[in-house]
């Protein structure tokens, strides 16, 4: 079976890459891509896979944006971090998710059940059914936290959030008053729990509120070095693909 990964996060596309070649040594990972643009390209320039496996947010928009620009004539295996409930009500055909954080079991069976319908399943209907469905409902998005505290528990509001960073395998908050709170959640799903109008994943490393700016400057290579209001000494970079849409974000 012949694939194709469209994973923004490289550590992800290799776990998905090695779990492919443990279910079978004969599958063969054609391209690994990170982008919308890059996607298009390899569509355009190479025969389709038997599989595409594509994570929903990328770098440069939503997975979504390939379908109306090429024509896809293979299945797609939609991987994301939205809750179940969403999930199922946008379910439909030969399309089918993966739940992050993806497990071999799901996945093998996600491509046992392709195997046996092998029908087309990029239409360009069924793929803005599902756009439709993610610009249209109602999100709640996450307002606080609770954390372990002494013998119990405490409560953080995520209006009190200056800006995540991850670091030796752990997810921090840092609130406005400069407490640095450990959390359990990973950075993939504090992106898709907290309100994109007010947070923003300038990089694998940190998620930065709106609030917590303090200056933009050019950097090397097209990127953009964020200096932030309380923590003066840290430089968040946002790599050169995301800095359209860190512009969109900023200029609303």
């Amino acid at each position: 079976m012949r694939i194709v990964i469209i994973e923004d996060e490289k550590p992800n596309a290799t776990r998905l890459k090695n779990m492919l070649l443990d279910i079978s040594p004969e599958m063969e990972v054609m391209a690994t891509l990170d982008t919308v643009t890059a996607s298009v390209a390899w569509f355009r320039q190479n025969p389709p896979p038997d599989v595409a496996l594509m994570d929903i947010r990328l770098a440069d928009g939503l997975s979504f944006d390939i379908f109306p620009q090429v024509s896809l004539s293979c299945p797609v295996i939609f991987t994301t971090a939205y809750d179940e409930y969403a999930i199922r009500a946008f379910k439909v055909n030969s399309v089918d998710y993966l739940l992050k954080p993806i497990e071999k079991e799901d996945l093998q069976l996600a491509l046992e059940k392709i195997e046996k319908i092998r029908q087309p399943a990029g239409s360009a209907e069924m793929v803005q059914q599902l756009l439709e469905f993610f610009r249209q409902k109602e999100v709640t998005y996450r307002s606080r936290f609770m954390l372990p505290f002494r013998d119990g528990y405490k409560t953080v509001l995520v209006a009190d959030v200056d800006f995540i960073f991850y670091a030796y395998n752990v997810t921090h908050l840092v609130l406005k008053d400069k407490t640095q709170l450990a959390v359990t959640q990973t950075m993939d799903e504090l992106e898709e729990q907290l309100d994109p109008n007010q947070f923003f994943r300038a990089n694998r490393q940190h998620i930065i509120n709106v609030s917590s700016i303090d200056s933009i400057q050019n950097s090397l290579n097209g990127k953009l070095r964020i200096k932030l209001k309380r923590d003066a000494e840290r430089e968040v970079l946002v790599s050169k693909e995301k800095v359209p849409l860190f512009k969109q974000w900023l200029d609303k």
